[in-house]
């Protein structure tokens, strides 16, 4: 149930979830959850539904996509009220101090053009070059004229990290931050931090939205999240895409000029993107398979425990975490670590021990790869020729290095049997990134 009316503002909420008083205010607008002509699909995610899978007893219907949100069927009216802006004015809400470069400053006077002429737009910037701090002087130009800013990525890891910094760049401002695993309530605010998935419960919500990660699962190639941030926002709005590897489907609107873009090719610090170190073990799948590391792996890890290097061990699959940290406990590794992957239940505990300092290291699958910032770590890949490693992933990897202005240098070791087509255009693209923001 909401707790108050202004919850429905922009949202979009099954009407059994209103109290009656709520359901009797004027602004409440209903329409059909299930949309039948034409064939049977979804108003809140957008998908295309079989009537066989769909159906209920008495020639009803439900939607089985987004059921994990609730369900909506035949006979369930979604709930809405226009968004109406209610913020109270503020004429200077950035308080963020820090200062841009040169390079950065073009970046962010192009996101404020863009939020200005409601545009779609990319924003491609190396790793660790910025991004979020580019955003502020755009989000403030939005703020200050009363409009609704959201901020979703498809990682809750991103969501996380990224809401402290945004909330003290705009202590005055109202935030929320939402994701599956958040106890924070709903609460009406004036900027929104979320998970894509989140904007599933939106409606012409938000005159401003920003997607991080944009090229990254699950959002990329996912159509109920690309109908979900279409709904979010209002029929006239600005739409800025955040990356630092652009896919196949971005370079396509660029190409069609259905996308502007800006390019970062150095990060905020001026040193260049580490590149990638790759040493090639024989039988390495089947040493790890048979629960041991390589000598060579083994004495690196003892080598950054000992001299206090903290850093991410990656291994391509579930199945390696426990096979890896019982080889490392074996070789009686004096270290504190732990494993983690997305379905971890105490995932969001695990990342705040390692940005905390409290542990040497923490072995990890892909969902590590981007949008998190460790200060001063190096970065092991296990298995590097393992196909769920794509170039961009390994980019992405190895952008974890270096991030910070007091330590922007480090190693990316990747360790093979082979130097597969990925690994080459990781370090392809990583020098190519390095020659450019030499050149500039």
């Amino acid at each position: 149930m909401i707790n108050d009316i202004s919850e429905l503002y922009g949202r979009q909420m099954p009407a059994r979830d209103l109290t009656p008083e709520s359901a009797a205010v004027s602004e409440v607008k209903m329409r059909d959850a299930i949309n039948t002509e034409r064939g049977l699909s979804c108003a809140r995610c957008g998908s295309r539904l079989n009537r066989s899978l769909a159906y209920l007893p008495r020639n009803q219907y439900y939607c089985y996509v987004c059921i994990q949100m609730g369900r909506v069927d035949t006979l369930t009216q979604l709930a809405f009220i226009e968004e109406p802006n209610h913020f109270r004015p503020i004429k200077q809400p950035l308080s963020w101090n820090g200062q841009l470069t040169n390079l950065q400053e073009q970046c962010a006077d192009d996101v404020i053009e863009v939020f200005q002429n409601q545009q779609r737009h990319l924003l491609w910037a190396v790793t660790g070059a910025g991004k979020t701090e580019m955003l502020f002087k755009g989000i403030a130009w939005a703020v200050a004229r009363g409009l609704r800013v959201g901020i979703a990525s498809p990682r809750v890891d991103v969501c996380i990290e990224l809401f402290p910094r945004v909330q003290a760049a705009f202590d005055k401002v109202s935030i929320v931050l939402l994701h599956g695993k958040s106890e924070q309530p709903y609460k009406y605010s004036q900027i929104t931090i979320c998970t894509t998935h989140q904007l599933l419960r939106f409606y012409h919500a938000f005159d401003v939205l920003i997607i991080d990660e944009v090229d990254v699962f699950p959002y990329s190639g996912n159509p109920m999240l690309h109908f979900a941030v279409k709904n979010a926002v209002k029929p006239e709005s600005a739409m800025l895409y955040l990356t630092a590897t652009p896919d196949k489907s971005l370079f396509r609107a660029i190409s069609r000029k259905q996308l502007s873009v800006s390019y970062l090719p150095i990060r905020y610090h001026g040193h260049f993107l580490p590149e990638i170190s790759v040493c090639r073990i024989r039988h390495l799948e089947q040493i790890t398979k048979d629960g041991s590391l390589p000598k060579q792996v083994l004495k690196m890890i003892n080598q950054l425990v000992n001299g206090q290097q903290r850093f991410l061990l990656f291994v391509p699959h579930i199945k390696d975490l426990q096979r890896v940290a019982d080889a490392i406990t074996h070789a009686e590794v004096a270290a504190s670590f732990e494993t983690v992957y997305s379905a971890d239940p105490k995932r969001i505990e695990k990342v705040a021990l390692m940005r905390n300092r409290r542990l040497d290291f923490l072995i990890t699958t892909t969902i590590l790869e981007r949008g998190v910032t460790f200060p001063g770590i190096d970065v092991l890949v296990l298995k590097a020729d393992d196909e769920i490693f794509s170039a961009a992933a390994l980019v992405q990897i190895a952008g974890r290095v270096g991030r910070n202005a007091d330590c922007p240098t480090g190693q990316v070791i990747f360790y093979c049997e082979a130097k597969t087509s990925n690994i080459k255009s990781c370090d392809r693209q990583i020098k190519m990134m390095n020659r450019k923001a030499a050149s500039l």
